[in-house]
């Protein structure tokens, strides 16, 4: 007695999972908004800081080739404060450099090189007979051998002298400690107050900026390392923020992806279950058993009716 073999329903897989609920969907689409709109908001800051940076890189191109006007235009007696608008602009000045007042500016690198900058106030006459105090960056020297300070630091011209500096805002005072005579940053009165005499003797004439050195007549016995023209490098701003607007888009663009490929699937299981195991070469016995459906007869050719031929004869 023959039996019919048939094969057996595969179980279900255990890791299985039924479509998402609308509270699953709801908490997704939650989730990618919040994280596009963080993207945004970090795009925004990049956005924000590429504009400042072009404007800064505006007033540098604009005002380091300028023709160098008398310090009195832009800083018209003591007291005065550069304005934004000209910042780098360079200026002129006649006077004499306070030598004995020199202070180093530590911890501020100048194209990857280490060493110390080297600050000089400036007694500057104006046409008007006032005097102002101006601290004069007048370039920089290396390192000691012992880190600690330079071996030597050249002296100023002495006497008359007329410079060329461009104007820098003054920095905010430093609150990190330094050595005797040293300074962390360029601020007028800390800079003053770090020389040997204090800052008493230029009470009433200072400026709220100071100079970057340019040139001096008549020219120093030893000239010092110059300063190097400002950076107008834009940075990666304006990538960074088209790459987080890209993202914000990929948060929103995931969940739609996701949503329509679980909705393909729900299409999908409509398709009747007969329909899917023909379509795969299955079918089902009169329990609903899965069976294998039985391969179509092939087409006997002109060489295996020669065969089946000779072995008639044979026989």
């Amino acid at each position: 007695m023959s039996q019919t073999h048939v094969a057996e329903r595969p179980p279900a897989p255990d890791d299985a999972r039924g479509p998402r609920t609308t509270r699953q969907w709801v908490i997704l689409a939650v989730a990618a908004v919040v994280l596009a709109a963080l993207c945004l908001v970090a795009g925004r800051w990049q956005w924000n800081r590429y504009e400042s940076r072009e404007a800064e890189i505006d007033l540098i191109e604009n005002n380091w080739s300028a023709p160098a006007v008398p310090v009195d235009e832009i800083l018209p007696g003591p007291g005065a404060v550069v304005p934004d608008s000209d910042v780098w602009r360079p200026v002129e000045l006649e006077g004499h450099y306070v030598t004995d007042a020199t202070v180093l500016l530590r911890n501020r690198p100048v194209a990857g090189r280490n060493g110390y900058h080297v600050l000089v106030p400036f007694e500057a006459r104006l046409p008007d007979g006032q005097e102002l105090v101006l601290v004069v960056n007048r370039g920089t020297v290396p390192l000691g051998r012992d880190a600690r300070g330079p071996d030597a630091v050249p002296d100023a011209p002495s006497g008359d002298v007329t410079v060329v500096v461009s104007l820098r805002a003054d920095e905010p005072p430093s609150d990190r400690g330094a050595q005797p005579g040293q300074v962390q940053a360029i601020s007028t009165a800390q800079v003053l107050a770090a020389g040997p005499d204090g800052a008493g003797w230029a009470e009433g004439r200072t400026v709220g900026a100071y100079g970057a050195l340019r040139s001096e007549q008549p020219a120093p016995d030893v000239a010092l390392a110059t300063l190097p023209k400002p950076d107008t490098d834009p940075g990666s701003h304006l990538s960074y923020a088209f790459q987080w607007a890209i993202f914000a888009l990929g948060a929103v663009g995931g969940y739609i992806v996701l949503w329509r490929r679980e909705r393909g699937a729900l299409r999908g299981e409509n398709v009747s279950a007969g329909d899917l195991l023909l379509a795969s070469g299955e079918a089902t016995d009169g329990e609903g058993v899965r069976a294998r459906k039985a391969p179509k007869e092939r087409r006997r050719s002109a060489e295996d009716e020669e065969d089946a031929l000779i072995e008639s004869q044979l026989r």
